[in-house]
């Protein structure tokens, strides 16, 4: 016997099924049909209303956000055209900071806007969210701990950005590194150093942020002299290198404010030092300090007055003592002093007598 008539011969005969019975399930089916459609028909529409109006507002928000970072590059790009404005706003900087912005406002507000419409879709199926708030919390927390560093960089770099610390082009001191802003980024700021190098630092390790590029900047040169010079001479011959420098370009858009010859900074019995300062744009202290120092110096160079300083002059040696490169007599010199006798070496005696 084949394996399926076997098989054929074991199955149970079905049960046959009469007309009344049949009648009977799908009068039951259509009833229970009946008293539940209106059921699913309120559920489903509700959700899809739910889901309509989730959308719509999302999409209604990010549109508004992305108008309101369009209107804030447009107002930096205005300022930029002016001639103060190319000065104090950098549309780089202004761009990207508007962009961080909006990025994280827009995903703040779709997860805000979605999440409430999951959770009105989960209540209107009647499933108890209790639990699944409390799941959620712990989970919640879990990930919080477990991933804390990468948080506190998130919000760092959210307050860092927010508060317009610093910027795209900025020069700034952040304390584990230094250099140049190359890109702001809600976890890790990017710095490029003096040597050309790329500094990855994330906004959590950032303590404190020193900016060398906001508001101005002080270039301060000190003018060493001799202590007999007079002093309103080297005045003079500082302020009138001063001014030419103020008349020239590009120093007079660097220079900010009249050069100052602030006093004597220090006073020596071989020297004395006369402080000079100015405030300059952001960033150019170091250039304006570098030709300041070359006028002033030709300036005193022209009115005969020395700068001094760095190792003092050596004081003019002795004259030269004949006898100094002699060497000192000695006690062997003398074929018969007691030294000379004591080191002479005994006579070999003659063994052959």
């Amino acid at each position: 016997m084949s394996w399926s008539a076997l098989a054929a011969a074991t199955e149970p005969e079905p049960i046959p099924v009469t007309l009344d019975e049949a009648a009977e399930k799908a009068t039951n089916a259509a009833s229970w049909v009946e008293e539940n459609w209106s059921t699913w028909l309120n559920t489903g529409l509700r959700i899809l209303l739910i889901l309509v109006v989730a959308l719509l507002l999302r999409m209604a928000v990010r549109r508004a956000l992305t108008k309101l970072i369009e209107r804030m590059n447009r107002s930096a790009q205005a300022v930029e055209g002016t001639a103060l404005g190319g000065l104090l706003v950098n549309t780089e900087r202004r761009r990207q900071r508007s962009e961080a912005i909006g990025s994280v406002l827009r995903s703040v507000a779709s997860f805000l806007i979605l999440g409430t419409a999951g959770l009105m879709i989960l209540g209107a199926f009647k499933i108890d969210l209790a639990p699944l708030l409390a799941s959620a919390g712990v989970a919640g927390v879990a990930i919080g701990f477990g991933a804390r560093n990468l948080v506190t960089d998130f919000l760092s770099g959210v307050f860092m950005i927010l508060e317009d610390q610093y910027g795209v082009g900025d020069s700034v001191d952040a304390g584990v590194a230094s250099g140049e802003v190359v890109e702001v980024g809600l976890r890790v700021t990017k710095l490029r150093g003096v040597d050309g190098e790329i500094w990855y630092v994330r906004n959590g390790e950032i303590k404190r942020i020193g900016n060398l590029s906001q508001g101005w900047a002080t270039a301060g040169v000190d003018v060493t002299v001799r202590p007999t010079e007079n002093l309103d001479t080297v005045r003079a011959v500082i302020t009138e290198a001063a001014e030419s420098m103020a008349k020239e370009e590009p120093w007079n858009e660097r220079l900010w404010g009249p050069v100052e010859v602030l006093g004597l900074n220090e006073v020596l019995l071989d020297s004395m030092t006369v402080r000079v300062s100015a405030k300059t744009m952001p960033g150019k202290a170091l250039g304006v300090e570098r030709e300041l120092r070359w006028r002033i110096k030709r300036g005193l160079d022209e009115a005969g007055i020395r700068i001094v300083g760095g190792v003092p002059a050596q004081a003019e040696e002795a004259a030269a003592d004949p006898t100094a490169g002699m060497a000192a007599p000695s006690a062997f010199a003398s074929a018969t002093s007691p030294q000379s006798t004591a080191a002479t070496p005994l006579p070999r005696p003659d063994l052959s007598k």
